[in-house]
């Protein structure tokens, strides 16, 4: 277990955080704020205020299309759409802080990897080591049909990724520090013979290239990984400075931590695995004003949005399925993901589909961490103490409202305890996230 808990804002560049309809609720901002480079950097600055080691953007490349075959649902209802670049933001969201890392998602399947190193490193540089890049190999029917590309068998995905990164690191080491002299008087910028040029020439791609990205003061970008299934786990064990997972409760998060732990003794990684869970906090005066906030927004998310979010996200037209059934009797073979992980989310009650679709659209998948800002601090102190992750990703309801209320009264009971920061400890995302 890490020394301190550590936090991180979850977001995404779009109308919603990851609450269905949010942008609907009254005390929602982000809707108003999706174009206003004051939003985000007030975003920014607020999160910087708490302490919180960074910022994480997921993303969804192209329209959710999966429900009824069409995107008009996603459309109709602002279900993750529109869908703005993350990447563009973490320029602008680091020009406003000293310290705060914004980490972005970019698919291995939408850039070549030198464009990838060159953005990403070049924001990595500009920021003085603040990003962190979250690695997605691109399961998405809509990302694959929008740019015109065919799709991989899942563990064939990885096979992809794997080697996507051998050119990422190669283009990351190729510029020593000692290869940079800088000699006004000399007139020499760089030691040709210790740059390491690219040369590969694999079965998913080809690059010869030189690095053109300085290295910034924490190396390269941290990166992320949320991989799953076995071999996503054996992916993220070899390349992820941090694991991002959704469980359901501390069972099961205890459990996946045992279980990535021991995958990763078996498949030789000597640093332990610094895990972060996925939460939803709601923040009030008591348990029972957090439950009554958290039911009046789910009562205004209508069904169809919610089925066309689980649709996109699990790959499976809920539209063919019967949603009245209980869900542990759902047996088609396209289906059985999205049936364990509900199953498992929804503590294996024996209820309907239709009804744990309409509790997911509170957050996906993310478990919610509810009431007086105490009993936020008590469970989350708890989770942390008895799986030994490495912290939270939080992704509240509404925003900014939500992210303020944990920084105002959640944070300061979590530093009261000596659990958490009350100062940065480093000015990269790496020295700070990593210790």
């Amino acid at each position: 277990m890490a020394a301190n808990m550590h936090l991180i804002a979850f977001m995404m560049h779009t109308p919603i955080n990851h609450m269905t309809l949010s942008w609907a609720d009254a005390e929602d901002r982000q809707l108003d704020g999706l174009g206003s480079i004051a939003f985000w950097q007030s975003l920014a600055k607020t999160l910087e205020r708490g302490c919180f080691d960074g910022l994480f953007f997921a993303d969804v490349p192209a329209v959710y299309d999966h429900y009824k075959d069409t995107t008009d649902v996603a459309l109709k209802y602002g279900v993750v759409w529109p869908t703005h670049d993350p990447v563009a933001l973490i320029g602008i969201m680091s020009a406003a802080t000293k310290h705060l890392g914004i980490a972005s998602t970019v698919s291995t399947a939408s850039w070549h990897p030198f464009l990838a190193v060159r953005s990403m490193s070049t924001l990595d540089y500009l920021s003085n080591g603040r990003v962190g890049w979250n690695i997605v190999t691109g399961n998405g029917r809509s990302e694959h049909r929008a740019l015109g590309t065919g799709t991989l068998d899942h563990d064939e995905r990885y096979d992809h990724a794997d080697e996507y990164m051998d050119v990422c690191y190669a283009l990351w080491r190729g510029i020593p520090p000692e290869a940079i002299l800088a000699d006004r008087d000399g007139g020499v910028f760089a030691d040709p013979s210790k740059i390491e040029k690219v040369v590969h020439d694999g079965k998913y791609f080809s690059c010869q290239a030189t690095p053109s990205v300085l290295p910034s003061p924490q190396g390269r970008p941290v990166l992320f990984q949320a991989g799953s299934s076995s071999r996503g786990q054996r992916f993220a064990i070899k390349h992820a400075d941090v694991v991002f997972a959704i469980q359901p409760d501390l069972a099961r998060m205890q459990a996946f931590m045992k279980q990535i732990r021991s995958a990763a003794v078996d498949y030789g990684r000597e640093e332990d695995v610094r895990v972060t869970f996925a939460v939803q906090p709601f923040v009030a005066e008591n348990k029972a004003a957090a439950l009554a906030k958290r039911d009046e927004m789910l009562a205004r998310i209508p069904m169809e949005a919610a089925l066309t979010r689980i649709s996109g996200t699990f790959g499976v037209d809920l539209n063919t399925v019967d949603l009245d059934q209980p869900l542990q009797e759902i047996t088609t073979q396209s289906s059985q993901g999205l049936v364990k992980a509900m199953s498992a989310m929804f503590g294996d009650n024996e209820i309907t589909l239709r009804e744990a679709v309409r509790l997911s659209g509170l957050a996906g998948l993310i478990p919610t961490v509810l009431g007086s800002p105490e009993e936020v601090a008590d469970e989350l102190e708890l989770i942390w103490r008895e799986t030994g992750c490495h912290g939270f990703n939080l992704t509240p309801a509404v925003v900014p409202g939500g992210y303020e209320d944990f920084i105002d009264h959640v944070v300061p009971i979590l530093q009261r305890r000596g659990v958490f920061r009350t100062e940065y400890e480093a000015t990269t995302l790496r020295g700070n996230l990593l210790a």
